[in-house]
């Protein structure tokens, strides 16, 4: 039976997980958004398309996909950040682009929002996506979304999808082909003589640690990675951005390691192991502590998405999925020979008491929130000392944490509260963000409002860019002084309280988990260069007394 060009595109999002698309009207777009809402998948307008694609990745980290509409030209190029975001970090995520007529692209007429060739857009998009495709023919539309689609969701990783005007309601024969599964496969001979060679070093190993990293949430693997953690018997670790591929109360975990910036424990435990198993973990400057890591002279195995490092020996085509099941299943009943170690949940202290009239500090502060949240919470922390100070925060359950902890991109917070709230609405997000992060991206606040979404947002006002003071000061880290606890005021919508002092604070936060009126901003006034222990931490390690102490 025929459809539309729409209808086929839409019913084929809607089957892969779609139910909210994130976007910002424009003409070209207008036709196609009205398809959308009529298939009954709810369209949430956001205040600019570098927001919609920002919120729509945190959608996708939950959900498994997103999507965002917006228009030609400057609605796309607008976008383009968030979808590098996305595609940085492994974010399934679909940028549809409502385009000009097939009959427009033929004219030598200069057209609003173009920029050099009508396909100019078409082509950046491909540096930033797996799948930049035009839907200029109706009989073929079936076969590209198809194709499109597929390689989403089996590489999670952007695509772009770009619907002429013309086009939109347009007949097509539905693809007779059946939909790509997804679900990569592995050469048979390369895993099992992987699996050999992995096993006969972990039973041998006296100190054996497994790191987990992210891709195994992209892939769906945590209950296969749970079975294979809990037949090792060994100590687990994560990365930074792969913090929630176990939940830290399990008595296994030992939190988060990223070099100099790793609680001691951790780093200790880590890298004293003689054989390292790395899942799904990335090699990156952030996820090892801006190359303070210290992982020589030890087994390193590296298992991603579609390969498996020994040293130098390498196996192709072998699917980390494969590796997880086929790990489980060899292990000793009895489990491994392991260091001995402290989970996260044995090194649990109670939440401090407030002193009335005490400073606060962002150390006490992070503490207190390490008590307020629960099985009911999503922490999403902005990039910067608020995504450090994160990493020591106890989460409860898998996606629990959101932060871009490798592309990094100051704004992503905000406008990821609102979609993650969107995706899973049964737990109340808490922000943690930045003076100056929050100035990048602060329209979406009025989104929160404007649904009545209840997040909490903890707003770390230290006068500037205080990562970067450490880092190298400059003027260039000053920011322009904003009344934040004022802006529920401004959108029209929530409430916000400004605190200095930690009974203020515990009043604020105690008034945020009892009330339900949209938005709580609290503003938490620190000192220039207080920061986290984790940032302090980076800083002993690579502070010239330090290495001059080293190199006698």
């Amino acid at each position: 039976m025929s459809t539309t060009v729409a209808n086929y595109l839409i019913g084929r999002l809607q089957r892969a997980g779609v139910e909210h698309a994130f976007g910002v009207p424009g003409d070209y777009v207008l036709t196609f958004m009205d398809r959308l809402i009529a298939s009954g998948v709810e369209f949430v307008g956001t205040c600019n398309e570098l927001n919609a694609g920002y919120a729509a990745d945190a959608y996708a980290r939950i959900r498994g996909i997103g999507c965002i509409v917006v228009t030609w030209g400057v609605g796309g190029f607008s976008a383009m950040n968030a979808v590098a975001g996305a595609y940085a970090e492994q974010v399934p995520l679909v940028v549809l682009v409502g385009g000009p007529r097939t009959n427009q692209r033929r004219s030598s007429t200069l057209l609003h929002h173009g920029v050099g060739e009508f396909s100019t857009m078409q082509h950046a998009y491909a540096h930033i996506t797996v799948a930049s495709v035009l839907l200029d023919d109706a009989d073929d539309a079936p076969q590209q979304i198809d194709r499109a689609l597929a390689r989403c969701l089996a590489e999670k990783r952007p695509i772009m999808i770009e619907i002429p005007v013309d086009i939109v309601d347009q007949k097509c024969e539905p693809s007779r082909k059946p939909a790509a599964s997804g679900v990569p496969t592995s050469d048979r001979d390369s895993l099992s003589e992987a699996l050999d060679e992995v096993t006969a070093l972990l039973s041998a190993a006296r100190r054996p640690v497994i790191l987990g990293g992210v891709e195994l949430h992209r892939y769906g693997l945590m209950q296969q990675f749970m079975r294979l953690v809990e037949a090792s018997k060994l100590p687990i670790a994560t990365t930074l951005l792969g913090k929630t591929v176990i939940s830290e109360l399990h008595p296994q975990a030992i939190g988060v390691y990223e070099g100099s910036m790793s609680r001691k424990e951790v780093r200790d435990i880590v890298e004293s192991s003689d054989v390292l198993l790395c899942l799904g973990a990335w090699i990156s400057d952030i996820n090892f502590g801006v190359y303070t890591g210290k992982l020589e002279g030890r087994q390193l195995i590296l298992a991603n998405s579609g390969r498996l490092k020994i040293s130098q020996h390498v196996y192709e085509q072998v699917w980390i999925g494969d590796v997880v099941e086929g790990l489980a299943d060899r292990l000793p009943a009895a489990g491994l020979s392991h260091p001995r170690f402290e989970s996260v949940s044995q090194r649990a202290t109670k939440a401090p008491a407030a002193r009335p009239g005490a400073k606060l500090t962002v150390s006490w502060v992070m503490s207190r929130v390490n008590g307020y949240i629960g099985d009911d919470t999503t922490v999403i922390a902005e990039t910067g000392d608020s995504l450090f100070a994160a990493a020591d925060l106890v989460m409860h359950h898998d996606v629990g944490f959101i932060g871009q902890a490798f592309y990094l991109s100051i704004g992503y917070a905000l406008p990821a509260v609102l979609g993650a709230s969107i995706a899973d609405p049964g737990r109340r997000a808490l922000a943690l963000i930045g003076d100056g992060a929050l100035q990048m991206s602060v329209q979406e606040l009025s989104s929160l409002c404007r649904r009545n979404i209840p997040a909490i947002l903890l707003v770390m006002n230290n006068n500037g860019y205080t990562t970067e003071r450490v880092i190298h000061e400059g003027p260039y880290n000053d920011i322009q002084p904003w009344n934040y606890h004022k802006l529920p005021d401004v959108f029209g919508g929530g409430w916000g309280r400004r605190v200095s002092t930690e009974d203020a604070f515990e009043q604020a936060l105690t008034e945020a988990r009892e009330r339900n009126e949209g938005p709580a901003v609290i503003e938490v006034m620190l000192d220039e260069l207080d920061m986290s222990d984790a940032l302090k931490r980076l800083g002993a390690e690579l502070s010239p007394d330090k290495k001059q102490t080293e190199s006698r």
